[in-house]
């Protein structure tokens, strides 16, 4: 089962390798890290997607927080949760083609960075179906060159 933590840290040299060892002495797969400074630079927030089933989820949230630059750990659910990820991909675009690239980008709602004589750099942020249906799009073309980032995310505020 996929999981996805969100970790706050002290905004420091080595935390990172410090939380990602201990995915790797729990025998867990990570599928995407993300990480960046919070609103305070003293603190980073940490984006974490996992396979794993619940029980030892658990466990391992218990021991996240005994790390002592580990402030606080939380499981976040996808239906209770934006969770999104950023995609640069630059695409051979011939003269020809350019139009209906331009229409494929905009019905996912990405944008234009650059366009050169051959080529188009595409800037999508969407959920991961968006980014894996543009990128399956865009494969006809050519792909000349892709960057993903991992997937970020916050829970929704509930009402009351």
């Amino acid at each position: 089962m996929k999981h996805i933590l969100s970790i706050i840290v002290n905004n420091k040299p080595g935390v990172m390798s410090h939380v990602s060892g201990l995915f790797t002495r729990r025998s867990f797969n990570i599928d995407s890290v993300a990480v960046g400074v919070t609103d305070k630079p003293e603190y980073s927030t940490m984006t974490i997607v996992l396979n794993g089933d619940d029980r030892s989820l658990l466990q391992f949230e218990s021991q996240l927080l005994k790390l002592p630059d580990v402030i606080e750990a939380k499981k976040l659910t996808y239906h209770d949760s934006v969770v999104k990820e950023l995609i640069l991909a630059r695409v051979k675009a011939e003269a020809s083609k350019r139009s209906e690239l331009l229409g494929i980008v905009e019905v996912f709602g990405g944008r234009i960075n650059e366009i050169t004589e051959d080529s188009m750099l595409i800037e999508l942020s969407g959920d991961q179906r968006q980014v894996n249906g543009l990128i399956k799009m865009l494969e006809p073309f050519g792909i000349l060159e892709i960057a993903r980032t991992g997937q970020i995310a916050l829970a929704l505020k509930g009402e009351g």
